[in-house]
């Protein structure tokens, strides 16, 4: 699906114009791996007001056991339907930030450490660029 979405209104209404019955809400640990979990469709509109808590010391590099609760907040700009099915049902992804309880960004999440870089370059007027190149080994 080529629509660009930009509020979390455009997800759920694609969601139940596509008939999507799970999300899968993506992010990435350390290593540039990625991380997720899949929620039913009947969480999605609590998820993507609130976000979904998880325990950030089951991510390598993450948070110590005794700091580890984090919440993924799914950014709706990243929402897309994926090929494939849970179950005979319809499966969409979308990448999260990593905020800590309080609703502050985690340090270690990856995208945040980019996008503060990338505000750190715009300052300096300067344009980022990358052009990835994906190898399967």
């Amino acid at each position: 699906m080529d629509t660009v979405t930009k509020t979390k209104e455009d997800v759920l209404r694609l969601i139940d114009e596509s008939e999507v019955g799970y999300v899968r809400l993506c992010f990435t640990d350390v290593l540039g791996r990625i991380k997720g979990m899949s929620i039913a469709r009947s969480e999605i509109e609590q998820v993507v007001e609130e976000g979904q808590g998880f325990d950030g010391s089951s991510i390598e590099g993450f948070s110590r056991i005794d700091e580890s609760d984090l919440m993924a907040i799914p950014d709706p700009k990243t929402f897309r339907i994926i090929p494939w099915e849970i179950a005979g049902q319809k499966v969409a992804m979308m990448f999260c930030d990593i905020q800590n309880p309080d609703g502050t960004p985690y340090e270690g999440d990856p995208r945040w450490v980019l996008q503060k870089q990338l505000k750190r370059l715009e300052k300096k007027g300067w344009t980022f660029y990358v052009g990835p190149e994906i190898e399967y080994f």
